[in-house]
Formats: C-alpha cells, sequence, structure tokens
C-alpha cells in the first residue's frame, strides 16, 4: 500500500512594523499626523499576505463603511489614551497626533 504524504502550506511568519520607517516614507512623523502612509500600507501588505489594512479617514464627513472606520479607530484610539495616560497628556504623542489627524 502507498503512502500519501499530506503537502501542507509553510505559513510566512509576520514581520509586523518591522523595515517601516519615517526616512522611508512608510510612517509619518508626529509633526505630520503620526500614521502610516499609502506606501507604508502597501509595503505591510505586501509583506503581510492577506492583510486588509487601510490608511487613515481623514476627509470631514466620511460616508458609510469609512465613517463606521473612522468611529471604530476612535473608540479602539479611546481606549488606549486610558491604558497609556502619559501618551493621553502628552500633545505631541504619536497616539494624540494620530488621532487628531483621523479627527476624533
Amino acid at each position: 500500500m502507498a503512502e500519501t504524504k499530506k503537502k501542507t502550506k509553510k505559513k510566512r511568519k509576520s514581520t509586523g512594523m518591522k523595515g517601516h520607517t519615517i526616512k522611508g516614507g512608510h510612517k509619518r512623523s508626529t509633526k505630520s499626523g503620526a500614521g502610516m502612509t499609502a506606501k507604508g500600507v502597501a509595503k505591510y501588505r505586501r509583506d503581510n499576505p492577506g492583510s486588509k489594512l487601510k490608511t487613515a479617514v481623514t476627509e470631514d464627513k466620511p460616508k458609510g463603511k469609512r465613517a463606521s472606520r473612522r468611529k471604530s479607530y476612535c473608540a479602539r484610539s479611546a481606549g488606549q489614551m486610558k491604558k497609556f495616560p502619559k501618551a493621553a497628556a502628552n500633545p505631541n504623542s504619536r497616539l494624540r497626533q494620530a488621532r487628531r489627524r483621523w479627527k476624533c
């Protein structure tokens, strides 16, 4: 009787944000809004197949899905403000700058 071997797909290890720099144009500086740029999001999605990461919702009155994304982000980041009171107190922290950019 012939043995059949199952082929298993090797899972790619996520690199997270390793290699994403402000100088490389992947992230914004805190002065310019402290988030990821479109170039950074594209690199992240290349490094992490299957990712659904998108750029920030920055328009004044978004409609539909974009509005719900903003509402969700603002709720999540409000929780971060509670968890990291030192960052919440500093108006120049990445957290506060990103919230400002998302118009939270």
